[in-house]
């Protein structure tokens, strides 16, 4: 029988090996494929997990180096945009531009129909809808929604990946809870089944972030001050902070303080607390929009073709959104016609933070409609 062959991106985590535990159990031939994007991390204990599970489910396995890649457009985007004074989500940027892009050039490769993460969300395609005795659409209907684990759901940081991959994306674990993913591992002996879960940046992993910095963005230090301008300390340099941290300031005595603006011009870093309405916003605006479906038909798929059309005649145009990871939805509307120059987005109620830089993730029920980038 001529099997559908699918690539599935191998991480080493418990996730990734249920990903192609699943697959297998399916019908598909399934072959592992472990991304090699920064040296400076445990990556070779990671691979060798990998290359276990691999071999416990007797399937092919190749290790692809994208690290000159992921340093050029991943790390050097995260050095621009913090020394322009942004917040970026490198998340976002690798899967746009490594794990659905050059891991997909990899599956072409290799005469891949799929490729396949481990991420906690859902595609609905021509391929998921013949698993689920649907007809195929006449129609290009592709979408990605939520997990439906609410507590790992990662549809956030998938909203900058090109539409037009989405009838080639298989998340084999979008349909389970994380406790269900490791009763699987367990059940079928894999090696990661208890592995804990990475943190930090993309394939970096947990690193001192202002350390981090410091190797590319020189010290350049300020004062700290309040409202009123009353100098509190000292800061390194704006670059290293971001609206509405807390920690790292070292300012001492009272009610902690929040970082409520930078001032590049006298290099002022402006704290003050947690309740100043200066910290809160209703109203902002996006830029880079990349949308997969728009208006009051959210299945209605857009290509990349027409996505400077796409909000067009569906302005005002009501919603849901997050300003960052793990964030409830909060209620707002879309105002703007024209997705080369961006949008508007009002909320309904003020929002916390609001951060140059980092991602607005649109969402109607479960669809993820698509995102940008907040100005």
């Amino acid at each position: 029988m001529n099997k559908k062959r699918v690539l599935v991106g191998m991480s080493g985590g418990v996730d990734s090996s249920v990903a192609a535990a699943l697959l297998l159990e399916q019908g598909y031939e399934v072959i592992g494929g472990f991304m090699k994007n920064w040296s400076d991390c445990d990556w070779r204990e990671d691979r060798r997990d990998a290359m276990r599970v691999a071999a416990k489910l007797g399937i092919e396995f190749y290790t692809f180096d994208f690290e000159r890649q992921y340093r050029d457009q991943v790390v050097e985007y995260m050095y621009r945009e913090y020394q322009a004074g942004r917040t970026p989500n490198p998340d976002v940027m690798c899967n746009k531009c490594v794990k659905f892009d050059l891991f997909l050039k990899e599956a072409d490769r290799l005469k891949c129909d799929y490729i396949a993460t481990g991420h906690y969300a859902r595609v609905v395609n021509d391929e998921w809808r013949m698993r689920n005795d649907e007809k195929p659409q006449t129609e290009n209907t592709n979408q990605i929604l939520a997990g439906r684990d609410a507590n790992k759901d990662q549809s956030y940081f998938l909203w900058a990946i090109d539409p037009a991959v989405l009838p080639r994306v298989l998340f084999p674990v979008g349909e389970m809870l994380k406790s269900e993913v490791r009763v699987k591992a367990e059940e079928i002996g894999l090696s990661t089944a208890k592995k804990k879960d990475s943190q930090g940046i993309c394939f970096i992993g947990e690193v001192d972030l202002m350390e981090f910095l410091k190797e590319r963005i020189k010290p350049d230090p300020g004062p700290i001050v309040d409202m009123e301008g009353r100098e509190l300390g000292k800061h390194e340099g704006l670059a290293y902070y971001t609206i509405g941290q807390r920690h790292g300031l070292d300012v001492g005595g009272g009610e902690p303080y929040y970082v409520i603006e930078k001032r590049p011009e006298t290099k002022e870093l402006v704290v003050s607390s947690n309740y100043h309405p200066k910290l809160y916003k209703k109203e902002l605006e996006v830029e880079e929009l990349n949308w997969f479906s728009v208006g009051n038909d959210v299945r209605k798929d857009v290509t990349s073709q027409e996505q400077n059309n796409a909000l067009t005649g569906v302005s005002p145009f009501e919603c849901k959104a997050r300003i960052r990871y793990r964030q409830p939805l909060q209620d707002c509307e879309i105002v703007g016609t024209d997705t080369r120059k961006g949008v508007k987005v009002r909320f309904t109620e003020p929002q916390r933070a609001v951060t140059s830089g980092q991602s607005i993730v649109f969402y109607q029920d479960d669809v993820m409609l698509g995102g940008g980038i907040i100005k």
